[in-house]
């Protein structure tokens, strides 16, 4: 049976489907039904394929001899013979006294005898357990037979039909299962008003196969948990099983960079095809796009942004020189929980100094180690001995304000710019000597490097916090102000060096980058659309590694690692986890 919309039904009314995933994991069905969120995978995706023919028509059920009975009799109605049983499809029911709705797959109903058998398909094999069958589908099988009853029909059985084995399971509808689902539908209806997340299922094999996975975060969660209470009460954690990556290591989609000055870009079906003039200079599937990137002087027709807004498909607009000037994305997440948490967090001074402390230090840790790894000389030396101060005082610093947390950033940013050369090893050094930070405009060819790497690291943090129905524009650390994405901004910090930066130093070191590749005046330094076509090369390069994940020691892309910490923040201001942490390598 496929996923009905909890958005057409009373408050006060569930679904079959609500019903089985609650059977399945309270957590996934507050996802699902609460959140609103869901993604398929190649289970999901095969389970539709096997539902589309039932789903193709809906039935009626014919009425019970005993519902004849009950109309005005006519002198055309009388029968001959027993009538034969009727097969039903796509049947769909509901009871205003249990609450309850759904549509059933295929029902066999005798009206004669008025009994009616539900059949519901699965696209997997039948299990290997003792009732050959697992709890959440009896749960679901026996919601069927329930509508059944409430319509007139006897339904003491009804049978799984696992398209996997192409057999059917027969399920026997005893008191304790109707018991059992109807404490599930109860549940379900108070799970409807419930903003507070279940806790997840604790090293369940069901999580190797849910769809949402990668937005429960299981495992992440509880050992973020475990740290959380250990650092409470002042013990080692104790550490279940190691955190088990439940989703893939890196996106099959990525963004597509269009920066031909006067291209316009058109839909045809489910791919998106790009001109200039009479001239087609390419074309994508929509399946294959993340995300579609503006710059400068790119034309969109409005049938192609339609079509992006329904596939939640966000389209990113950068100036020419790679300045963020904003997004344009579909609906997204359809509640305000999230956001609602991050406002009255917003309000809150003493969270809004325990978030900005834990970004400062992981960003100061961060650039310690890039400089550790990639500097050397006098410079270096001495920045990293600055930095290392500044760490271990760090932890012992009391600040009042989040003006005070600034001035210690400063600090550690003009440490870690001072030494910044040192890490530049290789390429036209002539052409590539750096002093100090400057910007708006930066006026020397890695200041523009940055300043491009750090526009591009302010929109993936963008894109990862909308996907969460975050905010980017309310920050913690960073204040609101006209124009900003603030808090795209704080959650990109601890990424600047390892990701920006290291970008930067990749693209000069190797000479995907060169001196001829930028335009200097008295304005400032610009970088060329060729070096730009290598620079993004070298961004989506960076963003597609993959790397130990410095909290769950699991391996996946930094893109990723990106979306996780945006998950995590929403689900620290949830309060579905005790902190938040951010990443900081080894």
């Amino acid at each position: 049976m496929g996923n009905e919309l909890s958005s057409e039904l009373p408050d006060d009314w569930s679904t079959i489907d609500m019903v089985a995933q609650h059977a399945y994991c309270p957590r996934r069905y507050h996802l699902m039904y609460v959140e609103g969120r869901w993604e398929d995978n190649a289970h999901t995706l095969v389970g539709k394929d096997v539902h589309r023919r039932v789903d193709r028509i809906d039935n009626l059920l014919p009425e019970t001899t005993e519902q004849k009975s009950d109309a005005p009799e006519s002198a055309e109605s009388e029968s001959i013979g027993d009538a034969p049983p009727i097969i039903a499809r796509s049947v769909a029911l509901g009871c205003e006294v249990l609450g309850l709705m759904g549509k059933l797959d295929l029902v066999s109903a005798d009206p004669e005898g008025g009994e009616a058998v539900p059949v519901e398909t699965k696209k997997a094999r039948v299990p290997n357990t003792p009732e050959r069958s697992y709890p959440p589908e009896r749960a679901q099988l026996m919601a069927q037979g329930l509508l059944l009853r409430a319509h007139g029909y006897t339904s003491n059985h009804g049978y799984i039909y696992y398209a996997g084995s192409r057999l059917r399971v027969r399920i026997e509808f005893s008191a304790e299962l109707e018991a059992e689902t109807r404490a599930i539908i109860a549940a379900v209806r108070v799970g409807r008003d419930a903003q507070e997340m279940p806790l997840p299922l604790d090293d369940s094999p069901k999580c190797w196969g849910c769809s949402l996975n990668g937005i429960c975060l299981p495992d992440e969660t509880r050992e973020l948990r475990d740290e959380a209470n250990a650092a409470t009460s002042n013990n080692k954690p104790d550490h279940g099983p190691d955190p088990r990556r439940l989703y893939p290591a890196r996106d099959h989609a990525t963004p597509l960079y269009v920066q031909e000055q006067g291209a316009r870009i058109g839909k045809t079906s489910e791919r998106l095809e790009i001109h200039k003039g009479d001239e087609k200079l390419g074309e994508a599937k929509l399946r294959d796009i993340s995300q579609l990137v503006l710059m400068g002087n790119v034309q969109l027709s409005a049938q192609a942004l339609h079509l992006l807004m329904e596939k939640e498909i966000p389209v990113i607009h950068l100036s020419t020189g790679g300045w963020f000037h904003g997004i344009s994305h579909g609906q997204g997440i359809r509640n305000a929980y999230n956001r609602s948490a991050q406002y009255t967090a917003a309000t809150d001074p003493a969270r809004c100094l325990t978030f900005a402390r834990e970004i400062v230090r992981a960003k100061i840790s961060n650039q310690r180690i890039l400089i550790q790894r990639n500097g050397n000389g006098p410079a270096a030396e001495s920045a990293l001995l600055s930095l290392t101060r500044q760490l271990k005082d760090f932890p012992h610093l009391e600040f009042a304000d989040l003006y005070q947390l600034l001035g210690c950033e400063g600090q550690a940013a003009a440490s870690y710019f001072s030494a910044f050369s040192s890490m530049l090893k290789t390429g036209e050094l002539g052409d590539f000597q750096f002093t100090s930070r400057n910007r708006r405009p930066p006026k020397d060819p890695v200041n523009a490097l940055l300043s491009f790497c750090y526009a591009l690291l302010a929109k993936e943090c963008s894109v990862a916090l909308m996907a969460e129905g975050l905010d980017p524009w309310w920050g913690f650390y960073h204040q609101a102000r006209h124009g900003r994405p603030a808090l795209a901004l704080d959650l990109m910090e601890p990424f600047r060096p390892l990701v920006a930066d290291s970008v930067v130093l990749t693209a000069i070191n190797t000479g995907m980058v060169k001196g001829r590749d930028f335009v200097t005046n008295a304005n400032g330094c610009a970088l060329q659309p060729k070096g730009k076509k290598a620079l993004l090369q070298a961004w989506e390069q960076r963003l597609d590694q993959l790397y130990t994940h410095p909290l769950f020691d699991y391996r996946c892309s930094w893109r990723t690692i990106i979306k996780i910490q945006a998950r995590l923040l929403a689900r620290w201001l949830r309060g579905d986890i005790p902190a938040f942490t951010c990443p900081v390598v080894r």
